[in-house]
Order: structure tokens, then C-alpha cells, then sequence
């Protein structure tokens, strides 16, 4: 690694700078899918209710694998001791999502979907489907399993000058909504639960975090270019995997929003470097993974008049306090990691995570004694714990159980430190750093559904739904460029259903590209403010108004008054929109108008012309241009005199 490298603020980081610490980042995107039904079972998929009839509690215990093995993730959630409660809604849960059932075949409408999501992603596609058992024990799913598949394999997506590989794209059911997780009881609604997703991965061909954010846009847009997509909070979510060079890859659990991925993957790459850095420095102090030395005990008796607050909280309570010496790490628990987060953190993260000592702050350390005990107290503690000048000193308090598993994770997180960047999930927290989650998974937790057996996938099927797929996305949206449109009726037409209706009118009717999408993408979104049901403007509302306007029956003026009449009365729109020849009649509205104001004594000439226009305009608004409208309206004033 760079030694001299030093990372900027967000804003001011380059892709040199990029490139210089070696980042790389690939997606991981849950798409929850439009069916009526769930994945595996016939519950109606898309019903959320806050409500509940029932509780379920549970505890997770790890299985081995098929080679005897048993996975990191799983053993870890273990050692929390959790209680998971699952709140039911009878309406949207069956004895299938409680593992009290087998399974169903796999749901043929999210099948379809999935494969023709593959298909636009370029897939070489499985011809049979093996479902596999992915091992979850934080409670997420009530069986401690998900049942997932893979549909398609080695895809791509155009980037810029290259190629986005697809890694594969998987079909699988959602988990369960997480409701509250204080100490060791977690709770979970499990209105989603089993509802079908795909699972888009990506290779890790993001060089800077921009790109990171930029592909899953584009991801994004294919897949809800399909229609067959929910959207809304929590219908996506994003798992970003980041590594540097020297590091490892690290995941970003659950990003709901990609405008957050940039500073997200920013703060994960600093975090890596700085902590190989932390590496290099306690080699430099002599400290390895060999040599590393630590020692904790119980110091309750030694700080029972402490008066920092949370210790005289646990202790008024009853709990005992532990304190743990780590040899040679004097000052580097103030270490920075991401931006104003120090290497402190990942160990308060850790107890948090494993231990359950959720109530912040669970520890306190020597190497900022002014937040928390004072220095009388600390020399005391460090007495105790035989600790040198060299050396850094935590306390760790709370039931003694858990504060004692508490001290254990300190030392195996210090003891990481000498070793670089811990394989991890970690959480994505809303001030763009992250926190730590679980350990990440290894293949162990994989294994064959012996409740399933093995799907053919036909190529009658595939080319079926190869037939009804839409443009590809990403040429429409070069397409749309290359016309003028600006960028947001860019990204709102590619996905819009009026696609097509678009390309109808400019290619086949010569309407301006622009005009077209002003009243298609628009328009609707300017009388959906008003409150009018702008959902309703399909194509079969849009059609006849852009054809009356390829006609010459309409003028686009008169495009927004008709529509919105429309709208408001519940009249047809068909039937608002003038018929062939009406506006032949023009030059005799025109007539009876000029008669009509030519009595009136008028000083000046203009203002005639001015409240002649104004109405005429009243009836004939849209249905004649203006200019057209202006001319007529003249020759008529000049053949009757005042």
C-alpha cells in the first residue's frame, strides 16, 4: 500500500485518488417482484398491515453443512442468545412460512419475471432450476433458511465505454420487516415474508463510488422498465460490496436509497485503508497476530465509587464491571476509521452486536479518559489489570454473562487489527458511515431443498417470454438523448407505459419529440398536483389526443384545458376532442363575434382585436392556432363597421 496516500473529504476525491488505493465495488439488488401470489406458498403477496393475531417465539440454533461444517455468520448469531418473536397476520401467513408445511412449487408468475429479467441482463440462462437453502439465523426468516435459485448466469449491462458483468440473477422470497432489537429479543412482522424477489449481482467493475450509484441506476431502470416490479419504500434495497488493495470485501447491508451509495462506499474504503494502516502501525510496534497479548478480568470492586454515570447505573444495578488490558495499543483507540469514527467503534460495535449490550455507551476506554472516567479512576483500572504505559485499558459493564462475552469480543476484535480487515456485513448508518452487522457468510451455509425437486426451463418458455419483453432500456434512453429531450423526461419516459404510444407519435405521426413527452410524462404530473386522478391518462386516454393533434383538431394549447376538463367532469376525453371539419367553422364564429363587440365603443383599436380574441379563445381554445386564429378574427372586424 501506499504509505503517503492520505484520503480527502468526499467532495474532493478523484478517480486518480480512487484508483490509487485500488477500490473496487459490486452490487448486490433485491427487487421485490409483482405477483399476486408469494414465492412458495399462495399467500397474497404486496398485503402490509401493522396488525397481528398472533406471536410466535423462537430460538436459532446453527445446522452443520453437508461437509460437517458449520458456518461463521451462523455460529455468531448463536452467541447472541436471541428470543425472535414473529407477529402474524392470518390474512397474509400460512403453516408454510412457520416451517410447519413443505413447500409449494415455485410461483410460475415470479418464474416468468425472473427469466425475462435475465434475458434483458444479457444471461446465459439455466435450462433447470435446483432450489438451494440459504442459512439466515438472526431470525429473519422463521425457518432459518431462505429458499433461493438462480435463473440466469454471466450477463452484462453497457456502461459508459464497457460492460457491467452480471454475475447471476437469482429468484428467492423475502424475509420477514424487523421491527424492534433491544438486547436479546428481536422482533419481526412477517407480512413480507416469502414474497418472491430477484437478486441482481454484479461483478465488482465499479472503480469509483459515483459509478457505484450510476450502475444502480441503470439496474433500476431495466428491471422497472418491465413493469412487473413493485416500487415504494422497501420494494428495492441495495447491498454494496466494497474492497481496497491489501483489504478484503466488505458488505454494505440494506441501502434503501442509491443517491447514499457515493458516501456510503466512500467512508467503507477509508475505513479499509485506515485500518491496514492500523495494521502496519501496531507491526511497527511489534504486535502481530502471533505476538498479540490481552488479559481481561472482573474489576467490579475496583471502580464501585467511579462516578461516570453508566457505571454507577450498572453498578446501582447489580451488574458487574469488566475491564481488558490490550498490550501496545496505547493512543490507537482513537485511530480514525471513516470520517469523525475512530477504531473504538468497531469494538463498541462488536459488543453491541454479539454481547447485546445495546444501551450506547457499553464501553469506555483509556484512550479518551475525558468522556468517561477520570484519571484517578483509570490509573486504578489499569493497576488492576496490570496494564503499562504502552498498554490501553476498556471497561465493559452489564449482566455479568454478557459483559463478560463482551470482553471476549474485545479482544478478538483488538486481535483482528493485527491480522487487516475482518470479512463482515456491516450496517449502512444515516450519516453515511457504517456499523458493524454480522460476520460475513462462506459458502457453508448453502445446501440443497430436498423439498423441491428440479425444474426444466424450456426454450419454448424462454423464447414466449423473450417475445414480450420491451426495448432494451438503455438504447431507448440513448434514443431519447439523441432526440433533445432533457434528462429527467429521459429517465421518466423510458419507463413510463407511454413508451411506445411515444415512439408511435414521432416516428409514424412526425409529432415533436418534445411536445410528445411534455403531454405524456408531463402534463399528468402537473394535474396530479392539482389532485386529479392523472393515473387514469392511459394510452387509450393519450392516444386519441395526440392523434387529434396529428390531425390538425387539436393544437397544444388546448391540450392541458381539454384533459383537465376531463378529468375533473368525467366526461370522455374522445368526446371533448374537436371532430374533422370543425374548425372549418371558424370564420363564422369569427363573424358572430365581430358582431357582437363592434357596437361597443372602443378608443383604441386593440382593445377591440384584445376582447374579440378573448371570446373567441374561450370556445375555440386548442381546437385553432393562434396565429390562425388572430387572422381570421381581423379579416372578420374589418368587414363590419362600427
Amino acid at each position: 500500500m501506499n504509505d503517503d496516500f492520505v484520503f480527502k473529504p468526499f467532495a474532493e476525491m478523484t478517480p486518480e485518488d480512487y484508483a490509487a488505493v485500488g477500490f473496487k465495488s459490486g452490487l448486490e439488488i433485491h427487487q421485490q417482484l409483482q405477483t399476486k401470489s408469494k414465492l412458495f406458498c399462495r399467500c397474497p403477496a404486496g398485503r402490509y398491515s401493522q396488525t397481528y393475531d398472533a406471536e410466535i417465539l423462537r430460538h436459532m440454533r446453527p445446522t452443520l453443512s453437508e461437509l460437517g461444517e458449520y458456518d461463521g455468520t451462523a455460529l455468531m448469531e448463536f452467541k447472541t442468545r436471541k428470543e425472535i418473536i414473529y407477529r402474524i397476520n392470518r390474512e397474509t401467513v400460512c403453516t408454510y412460512e412457520m416451517d410447519d408445511t413443505p413447500p409449494f412449487f415455485v410461483d410460475e408468475e415470479a418464474l416468468d419475471i425472473a427469466l425475462g429479467i435475465a434475458l434483458l441482463y444479457n444471461c446465459v440462462m439455466v435450462d433447470e432450476l435446483h432450489i438451494a437453502r440459504k442459512q439466515y439465523l438472526d431470525g429473519s426468516i422463521p425457518t432459518g433458511f431462505q429458499r433461493t435459485t438462480i435463473v440466469g448466469v454471466d450477463g452484462w449491462i453497457p456502461y459508459k465505454d464497457r460492460k457491467v458483468r452480471i454475475v447471476h440473477l437469482g429468484l428467492e422470497e423475502d424475509a420477514c420487516r424487523e421491527v424492534s432489537d433491544v438486547g436479546h429479543r428481536r422482533t419481526y412482522l412477517t407480512d413480507r415474508l416469502g414474497m418472491p424477489l430477484i437478486e441482481t449481482v454484479t461483478a465488482p467493475d465499479m472503480r469509483t463510488p459515483q459509478e457505484v450509484a450510476e450502475v444502480g441506476q441503470a439496474l433500476r431502470r431495466v428491471v422497472r422498465s418491465t413493469g412487473n416490479v413493485r416500487t415504494g419504500i422497501g420494494a428495492a434495497r441495495e447491498d454494496v460490496n466494497v474492497s481496497v488493495t491489501g483489504g478484503t470485501r466488505v458488505e454494505i447491508k440494506g441501502v434503501p436509497r442509491i443517491p447514499r451509495i457515493p458516501l456510503l462506499t466512500y467512508n467503507e474504503a477509508m475505513r479499509q485503508w485506515n485500518l491496514l494502516r492500523l495494521r502496519a502501525e501496531l507491526a511497527r510496534r511489534g504486535i502481530a497476530e502471533g505476538t498479540f497479548a490481552a488479559r481481561s478480568e472482573d474489576i467490579t470492586k475496583h471502580v464501585r465509587r467511579s462516578v461516570y454515570t453508566p457505571l454507577q447505573s450498572a453498578l446501582a444495578a447489580g451488574m458487574p464491571v469488566f475491564g481488558v488490558r490490550l498490550d501496545g495499543f496505547r493512543g490507537l483507540l482513537r485511530w480514525q476509521t471513516q470520517t469523525n469514527t475512530y477504531f473504538s467503534q468497531e469494538i463498541s460495535d462488536r459488543v453491541r452486536v454479539v454481547a447485546c449490550l445495546t444501551t450506547l455507551p457499553n464501553i469506555a476506554h483509556s484512550d479518551s479518559p475525558a468522556e468517561s472516567l477520570s484519571s484517578s479512576e483509570w490509573r486504578m483500572v489499569k493497576r488492576a489489570l496490570g496494564a503499562g504505559e504502552a498498554d490501553a485499558a476498556v471497561v465493559v459493564w452489564g449482566p455479568e454473562e454478557d459483559a463478560r462475552l463482551g470482553a471476549q469480543e474485545i479482544v478478538l476484535r483488538a486481535k483482528e487489527a493485527t491480522i487487516g480487515i475482518p470479512s463482515e456485513t456491516r450496517q449502512a448508518l444515516g450519516d453515511g458511515t457504517n456499523g458493524f452487522e454480522r460476520i460475513l457468510p462462506g459458502p457453508d451455509r448453502m445446501y440443497p431443498d430436498t423439498d423441491l425437486p428440479p425444474k426444466k426451463v424450456t426454450a419454448e418458455r424462454l423464447a414466449a417470454i423473450r417475445a414480450g419483453l420491451p426495448p432494451n432500456i438503455l438504447e431507448r434512453e440513448k434514443r431519447y438523448r439523441e432526440l433533445g429531450l432533457t434528462a429527467d423526461l429521459v429517465e421518466k419516459l423510458s419507463m413510463s407505459g407511454h413508451a411506445e404510444l411515444f415512439e408511435e407519435a414521432v416516428r409514424e405521426w412526425g409529432l415533436a419529440p418534445h411536445l410528445a413527452a411534455e403531454i405524456l410524462i408531463r402534463l399528468p404530473m402537473r394535474l396530479k398536483k392539482k389532485g386529479l386522478a392523472a393515473t387514469a391518462l392511459d394510452g387509450a386516454v393519450m392516444k386519441p389526443v395526440l392523434e387529434a393533434l396529428r390531425d390538425g383538431r387539436l393544437y397544444r394549447e388546448g391540450v392541458a384545458p381539454l384533459v383537465e376538463r376531463a378529468l375533473a367532469t368525467g366526461e370522455a376525453v374522445e368526446e371533448l376532442i374537436p371532430r374533422a371539419g370543425e374548425a372549418g367553422d371558424i370564420a363564422g364564429a369569427a363573424a358572430k363575434v365581430a358582431t357582437e363587440v363592434v357596437g361597443r365603443r372602443f378608443q383604441d383599436p386593440s382593445r377591440r382585436m384584445r376582447r374579440a380574441m378573448g371570446l373567441f379563445m374561450a370556445e375555440w381554445r386548442g381546437r385553432v392556432a393562434g396565429a390562425a386564429a388572430a387572422r381570421v378574427m381581423g379579416e372578420a372586424l374589418a368587414k363590419v363597421r362600427p
